[in-house]
């Protein structure tokens, strides 16, 4: 399942989940283009760790949420390394608050990066995909789209719309061999989580059938499968990582 001479675009791909996923694309042999908006240290990070394992890398620095940098970014990029075969949506950002109290700028935000953001990176890159007749689409959601979490209508929102947005998608660039689909993770062990209080912990665990968080590298496993060959048959579609907590 060799990604060799495949490029990969993965937005956030900094930290976290988004670097789990840009480590195990280059493993596998696909040049991974970096995304970050704020933090170049940690995109630096990133990269070295790709190239320490001999993999290839580059940084990207734009904000998702504007359509006219996403633009210029991804035809940088084409210009740079004369395709893009890959894009994994994974930026997203949190501004959590009950309803009644929510900022309209809170919901703004979070639905221009975690929503507008993955609409405005896959038109810029679905030409591409189609003059090439090859590409794969991976937008990350989470389990919090599909059973929603007070406190989180603004991400539960964005994460849902992922959804239905993907399912579109597919249906208009399923004829170029160009798939669509997403991977929707549950609690999973990043430096996020690592920071609530114990009993938080202890309830969100008491709520996954396997009793333990996902690891960043489950996420990762997913979104290698979904852009594979094997995978070619395969569109439309939310993969759920989420130790069973959610089952649809």
């Amino acid at each position: 399942m060799s990604l060799a001479g495949k490029v990969a675009v993965v937005t956030g791909g900094s930290r976290g989940i988004g670097r789990e996923i840009c480590l195990r694309l280059a493993q596998d042999g696909a040049k991974v283009v970096v995304n970050y908006v704020s933090n170049p240290t940690a995109a630096e990070e990133t990269v070295r760790g790709i190239v320490a394992a001999g993999g290839e890398a580059l940084i990207s620095k734009f904000d998702v949420a504007d359509a006219g940098l996403v633009q210029e970014a991804f035809a940088s990029i084409v210009a740079q390394c004369g395709r893009i075969d890959i894009l994994i949506n994974n930026a997203g950002i949190t501004r959590d608050g009950l309803l009644i109290k929510m900022k309209e700028e809170s919901w703004d935000q979070v639905l221009d990066t975690n929503l507008k953001g993955a609409f405005n990176c896959i038109k810029a890159v679905s030409r591409i995909m189609m003059k090439q007749r090859w590409g794969r689409i991976v937008s990350i959601g989470s389990v919090i789209g599909s059973l929603g979490n007070a406190g989180q209508a603004n991400y539960a929102a964005a994460k849902a719309g992922l959804i239905g947005l993907t399912r579109s998608v597919a249906r208009e660039l399923a004829t170029r061999n160009v798939t669509v689909n997403g991977v929707s993770p549950g609690y999973i062990d990043t430096d996020m989580t690592s920071e609530l209080a114990e009993d938080v912990k202890a309830t969100i665990l008491n709520e996954i059938p396997m009793g333990v968080m996902g690891e960043a590298r489950d996420v990762a496993a997913a979104v290698r499968y979904l852009v594979s060959e094997e995978a070619r048959y395969v569109t439309g579609q939310f993969l759920h990582v989420n130790g069973g907590m959610f089952m649809g």
